[in-house]
């Protein structure tokens, strides 16, 4: 077999599990209930993560093209040389009051965050600690201090189980890491980070938080789950969080001490080989920010569209026979799964719901577990009630058509 075979193989056995991955290509945005998708098929996006709908907003596009005016499309450099503009210092300076830390360091991606982060930081005298449905960049990020940097234990204890945690931390050395989502981005549950954060302090661990899915949306001020857990610095000394969701951007930052800032910008490998991101990408970071702080209107809509759309569902699961053959998950957040169980039945469920003119994201394995597949629904702010309604009665009658069994015939 030669390689063109042997890759030909690998796609074929994707193909075979219901696994293999596409792209539709997106020709026209005006707002998330507005797309044209592969320049045919208008759609109302319930896939994306622009939870608040700002990637479209006036404003934020207004700021990016008085950057671009200023400084043109790209950065030039990485940070360390000639990349470190005005926005991005600015933006930096933002982020670490928003959060309630002393500094905040911008990275290009989250992954590259968590990369950088943990590669840094862990060390041979540690253990890192991991939650067994953290994000892939972090479970990449701790096998690659592992084995980079010959981390002592790389253990991933078992879904928000504090227990398994704490027999763990038991047997840790001081200054062990302890790593966890926020917002778990599959699930769609918020981590319990007010014990975690007490374990950590009972046995000398720190402990890091991934807010991908949290940052923006939850906290009086928006500032995250650990600012809506009422936890500080002091419970939560290093804190992850991502521009390209509820910000509506492009980007991720750490926040937390000078000293830990420092230290990142000394051997953060991604951070210190990476061309910084465009000024005009963190001026629009910055105003999405500001519209985030001051004015709580766009995350009361999403709450609002969160409480219509699992409501709705938890009515229908009561009264419909066919939704008893999916399992609801009890997320409160944006996030909201459909687990169906079967790759083919996502599938066939989601590509249902597209032809329906809704696109909803068909997840499985590896990205989820076996026999977990799942659709999932994202809410966001800029959302109206009559689209919810609409995708659920879709979505209804997408499961009558894919779960309920053909009538039986009888030809006597």
């Amino acid at each position: 077999m030669n390689f063109e075979q042997h890759l030909q193989s690998r796609l074929a056995k994707q193909k075979a599990a219901n696994w293999y991955r596409q792209r539709n290509t997106i020709a026209h945005q005006t707002s998330l209930g507005q797309q044209l998708v592969d320049h045919t098929m208008p759609v109302v996006n319930f896939c994306s993560n622009d939870y608040l709908g700002l990637s479209v907003h006036p404003k934020v596009k207004a700021a990016a093209g008085q950057a671009l005016h200023e400084f043109g499309v790209g950065s030039g450099a990485s940070h360390l040389v000639s990349g470190h503009s005005h926005y991005h210092h600015t933006l930096e300076q933002a982020l670490a009051q928003m959060t309630g830390r002393a500094r905040a360091l911008l990275l290009s991606t989250g992954y590259m965050a968590n990369v950088g982060l943990i590669t840094a930081l862990a060390g041979k005298t540690q253990h890192i600690l991991c939650d067994k449905l953290n994000h892939a960049s972090i479970i990449d990020a701790c096998q690659l201090a592992a084995a980079k940097n010959g981390v002592k234990q790389f253990i991933r204890y078992r879904h928000c189980d504090l227990a398994h945690l704490e027999q763990l931390l038991q047997k840790a050395p001081p200054h062990s890491l302890v790593v966890s989502d926020g917002v778990f981005s599959m699930d769609g549950n918020c981590a319990p980070l007010g014990s975690i954060a007490a374990l950590c302090q009972k046995y000398h661990a720190v402990f890091v938080v991934d807010d991908a899915h949290g940052f923006g949306c939850l906290g009086d001020q928006g500032a995250g789950s650990v600012q809506a857990a009422g936890l500080t610095e002091r419970d939560v000394p290093v804190y992850m969080g991502t521009l390209g969701k509820a910000v509506g951007g492009f980007g991720a930052f750490i926040a937390g001490s000078e000293a830990l800032i420092e230290t990142l910008i000394q051997f953060a490998r991604p951070y210190i080989y990476t061309t910084a991101l465009p000024p005009a990408v963190a001026a629009a970071n910055l105003q999405s920010l500001q519209l985030i702080a001051h004015s709580k209107t766009l995350r009361a809509a999403l709450n609002s569209n969160i409480a219509i759309f699992t409501t709705r569902i938890a009515a229908h699961c009561q009264h419909s026979a066919h939704w008893q053959q999916v399992t609801l998950l009890p997320s409160q957040t944006a996030i909201q799964p459909i687990i169906l169980g079967c790759e083919k039945t996502t599938m066939s469920v989601a590509q249902s719901l597209m032809d329906a003119g809704f696109w909803v994201g068909a997840i499985r394995p590896p990205t989820v577990p076996k026999g977990t597949a799942r659709l999932r629904i994202t809410l966001s702010a800029s959302h109206s009630a009559s689209q919810i309604e609409a995708l659920i009665a879709a979505l209804d009658h997408a499961l009558v058509q894919t779960m309920t069994p053909p009538a039986s015939h009888n030809d006597e």
